[in-house]
């Protein structure tokens, strides 16, 4: 896999897989974009990059919530590279985690405050929904680009408590991810859903059964985006893939 005169967005980009995907798009030669709102560490990430002296890497400061900043991050794309080839869409996380929700104050769904779930909708399907609805004039415009959306096991399994996370995922598993195909396919345009089960990205997935018996390195998840991505995986196109170890496969009494 190579990506010389590539570039690629990535969201979420100073953590998690958003950031690895970066540093390995980089390292095979192409330009990243790398958004996220923790400016220290993004561009601490940035200047990493830059120093290995492979792909070049440029951050742009972007709440995936706001469509006036996601606008910014495309046009800085294009502004320092000249196209967008690659659209990753890493940034997400569960609400009532990432907002810290203390589940004895709010013991159930509808004690949870609606903007602990409005804030995980933005981000999770609106966040996608908008950098999709900003790059695909360019992408129209070069007729060709490729959005990868991220997923999750939970779209296909739901969750009790923190509903906008699997509600989130599903759009973008079954919903968006089609749409964006049907629309772009005059315009030799790709999208794909990558849908990880458990990911060592926190240590807690590694409590989450799975066929395997364990929660997927990182880098699994993005050398299968990378691969996507590549000349080898240009067949790939308005489909959910599920890389779980299994675990959409199991019986479901045997998760619980």
């Amino acid at each position: 896999m190579e990506f010389t005169g590539k570039t690629a967005i990535s969201t979420g980009a100073a953590s998690g897989m958003g950031l690895l995907f970066a540093q390995n798009f980089a390292s095979l030669g192409g330009n990243v974009v790398m958004c996220d709102i923790n400016e220290q560490v993004l561009f601490e990430k940035v200047f990493e990059i830059n120093e290995k002296g492979k792909g070049k890497a440029i951050g742009v400061i972007c709440d995936v919530r706001d469509y006036a900043q996601v606008i910014n991050a495309r046009d800085k794309a294009v502004e320092a590279f000249g196209s967008i080839d690659v659209m990753a869409n890493f940034a997400g996380g569960t609400a009532v985690r990432m907002q810290k929700v203390d589940k004895k104050e709010h013991p159930e769904f509808p004690d949870v405050p609606i903007e602990v779930y409005d804030w995980g909708i933005d981000v999770n399907l609106k966040g996608p929904f908008y950098f999709a609805h900003a790059v695909l004039k360019q992408m129209r415009e070069q007729k060709s680009g490729l959005i990868i959306n991220i997923g999750s096991i939970t779209g296909a399994e739901g969750d009790g408590y923190g509903m906008d996370y699997p509600t989130s995922k599903a759009g973008l598993m079954y919903g968006l991810t089609k749409s964006i195909a049907q629309f772009g396919s005059k315009y030799g345009i790709r999208c794909v859903c990558v849908s990880p089960g458990p990911v060592l990205t926190r240590a807690a997935m590694a409590n989450m059964k799975t066929l395997l018996g364990r929660a997927a390195d990182p880098q699994e998840i993005v050398d299968l985006c990378l691969f996507i991505a590549s000349d080898k995986g240009q067949f790939i196109n308005g489909e959910n893939i599920m890389i779980d170890g299994g675990r959409n496969a199991m019986k479901r009494r045997d998760q619980l």
